[in-house]
C-alpha cells in the first residue's frame, strides 16, 4: 500500500525524499502535491545569521530602553566610561535575587538563542548567541559591574530553555488557520517564543495562509505527549503536619520525542518539561520548572521488549518558595542547577500482567553553575549561595493500562559554595563589589517525590502528589542547619 501511494507521489512529480509517511504508511500531502512540513520549505531552509545578530541586538536595545526611559534606572544611565571600566574590572558574583539570577537570565538568554533558531540556525549554531547576548549586556548596558553567574545562566540556561520554548511553538503554529483560530494559535505561540512570534510578525507569516507548508510538527516522527493539571497544594510549615499554607496550583508536563527512537538523535528531539505554577498571592508565581533535554544517546542493550539506551543530557531545576504565612520565618527550600550537563541511563522493561509499561531512569550530572538556600548570608537582595557541585536523579515509571499510572522519583543536589564571605564588616566595601558566591561550605536537598494518576475517562484523571524535602547546609564560618518539609497536591489532570 505504501509502495502505491509513493509511486503515485512520484508520478505527480514529487521527489521520495520530499515525503513523510503517516501512521497508516500514507504520505501527507498538500492539496497541491507538496509537503504540508514547514520545514520541508526551501525558505525556511535558508539561514540568516546576520539577521539573527540584530534581533539579539534590538532585544538588548529594547531592554535598555526600557530600564532607562520607563523604570528610570540608574543601572541603565551608562556611557563610555562605564563600559570602560566595566571591562577594566572584569566579572564578579552579583547579589541579585534568587528568581532574577536562576530564572529570569536564564530566560532571557532564551531570547537570544531564539534570535537564531528563529532565523534558521540549528541548535549548536545557535549557542553562540545566548553567550555574545549576555556578554554584550554585561559589560555594555549596565552600570554594575559585569556578573560571572549572570554570563553562565544566561548563556547555558538559555540555551535549555531556548530550545524547549521553540520546539513546544512548532506544536502550536498551523498556517491553514483564519480568523479567531488563527489568532489564538498565534497569541499562544507569542507566549511561549516570543522572538519566535515577532519574527512571524515582521515575515507576515503571521497571518499568511498556506494550502502547504502549513504544518510545523511531525507528530508522526516526534511524538508528543501533553497533560495539564490544576487543583490544591498544601505546603507544610517546617515539617508540621498542621501548621502549613494551601494554594490552588497549575502543572503543566509536556514529553518530547521518544527516548528509545535510532532514528531523531539530533539534540533535544527528545526532551521533558514540567512546570509548576502557585496561583496564590503569598508563594512564587513559579514554583518549579524542571527540563531535561537529550543531547546525543545511542543503544546499548535491545533484547525482545526490554531496551536500554544511554546518552548525554542537559538539564535545568528550579525549586522556590516563600516562608508560609502566619507561620515561621522558614523558608521551606529553594535550589536550582541553572546550568548542568551529564550522563543519563533509560531502561525500558518488558510488561509485566497488568504492568504494562515500566521505566527506569538514572541521571548523574555537574552542575556548572546553581544555588541554594542561605541561613545567614543577606546582601542586598540575595539571601542564597551559589557555587557548583552535582547531583543524581532516579526516577521509576509504571502505567497500569487504563486505570492509570505511579511515578517514583528521588533527586540529589549537592552544591558547593567556593568563593565565600566571612561576614566581614561592609561598612568599607561597595557590597556591588563584594565579589562573594555566598557563605562559604555546602548544601545539600533531598527531593523524594510520588505521583499517583487515576483515571476517570480517556482524557481525565485524578492527580496525587506528593513531594518531601530534605536539606541540610553545611558551613564554614556559621552553625550548619537542617531543614525538612513537605508538599502535597491534589486535582484533575487532562491529558492528550
Amino acid at each position: 500500500m505504501a509502495s502505491h501511494y509513493l509511486r503515485q507521489a512520484v508520478e505527480a512529480g514529487i521527489p521520495e525524499s520530499e515525503l513523510r509517511l503517516s501512521s497508516g504508511l500514507r504520505p501527507e500531502l498538500a492539496p497541491t502535491g507538496k509537503s504540508i512540513y514547514a520545514f520541508d520549505n526551501p525558505e525556511n531552509q535558508k539561514k540568516h545569521p546576520w539577521n539573527a545578530a540584530l534581533k539579539a541586538l534590538a532585544i538588548n536595545t529594547g531592554v535598555w530602553a526600557f530600564d532607562l526611559i520607563v523604570l528610570d534606572a540608574d543601572f541603565a544611565k551608562i556611557n563610555f566610561s562605564t563600559i570602560r571600566h566595566n571591562i577594566k574590572n572584569g566579572f564578579v558574583w552579583d547579589n541579585d535575587q534568587f528568581s532574577t539570577n536562576l530564572f529570569a537570565h536564564p530566560y532571557h538568554g532564551g531570547l537570544y538563542f531564539n534570535s537564531a533558531r528563529s532565523n534558521g540556525m540549528n541548535f549548536w549554531e545557535s549557542v553562540p548567541y545566548s553567550f555574545l547576548g549576555s556578554l554584550m549586556w554585561e559589560t555594555m548596558l549596565e552600570t554594575e559591574p559585569p556578573a560571572i553567574n549572570d554570563l553562565i545562566a544566561t548563556t547555558v540556561g538559555g540555551v535549555c530553555i531556548g530550545e524547549i520554548t521553540h520546539r513546544i511553538s512548532d506544536l502550536v503554529y498551523d498556517d491553514r488557520r483564519r480568523g479567531l483560530p488563527r489568532f489564538i494559535t498565534e497569541f499562544v505561540g507569542a507566549v511561549v517564543c516570543p522572538v519566535r512570534a515577532i519574527n512571524r510578525i515582521i515575515s507576515g507569516d503571521a497571518w499568511k495562509v498556506r494550502r502547504d507548508y502549513y504544518k510545523y510538527h511531525d507528530y508522526n516522527r516526534l511524538p508528543v505527549k501533553f497533560s495539564a493539571a490544576a487543583g490544591y497544594r498544601y505546603i507544610a510549615d517546617n515539617n508540621s503536619l498542621f501548621r502549613g499554607e494551601g494554594n490552588p496550583y497549575l502543572n503543566i508536563n509536556v514529553a518530547y520525542g521518544d527516548p528509545f527512537s535510532d532514528e531523531e538523535n539530533s539534540p533535544y528531539d527528545y526532551f521533558t518539561a514540567d512546570f509548576n505554577f502557585g496561583m496564590g498571592s503569598n508563594q512564587p508565581l513559579i514554583s518549579g520548572m524542571h527540563l531535561l533535554g537529550r543531547l546525543w544517546s545511542a543503544p546499548i542493550y535491545i533484547n525482545n521488549d526490554m531496551k536500554a539506551q544511554f546518552g548525554f543530557y542537559q538539564h535545568f531545576n528550579y525549586y522556590d518558595s516563600q516562608p508560609v504565612k502566619d507561620g515561621s520565618s522558614q523558608v521551606p527550600f529553594r535550589i536550582s542547577e541553572a546550568a548542568a550537563v551529564g550522563p543519563g541511563l533509560i531502561y525500558k522493561f518488558p510488561k509485566i500482567g497488568s504492568l504494562t509499561s515500566l521505566e527506569q531512569r538514572i541521571f548523574v550530572d555537574a552542575i556548572l553553575l546553581g544555588g541554594s538556600l542561605s541561613d545567614y548570608y543577606n546582601v542586598i537582595d540575595r539571601d542564597y549561595n551559589m557555587g557548583s557541585g552535582f547531583s543524581f536523579k532516579v526516577n521509576t515509571f509504571m502505567e497500569f493500562g487504563k486505570t492509570g499510572s505511579l511515578s517514583l522519583n528521588a533527586d540529589f543536589y549537592r552544591i558547593y559554595t567556593w568563593k565565600g564571605y566571612e561576614g566581614k564588616n561592609l561598612k568599607d566595601t561597595d557590597p556591588l563589589y563584594l565579589n562573594s558566591q555566598g557563605d562559604k561550605g555546602n548544601a545539600s536537598l533531598l527531593v523524594f517525590n510520588s505521583a499517583f494518576r487515576f483515571s476517570l475517562s480517556t482524557h481525565v484523571s485524578l492527580d496525587f502528589s506528593a513531594a518531601y524535602y530534605l536539606r541540610r547546609t553545611v558551613y564554614s564560618y556559621h552553625e550548619n542547619v537542617n531543614a525538612n518539609t513537605f508538599d502535597a497536591r491534589i486535582g484533575l489532570m487532562y491529558s492528550l
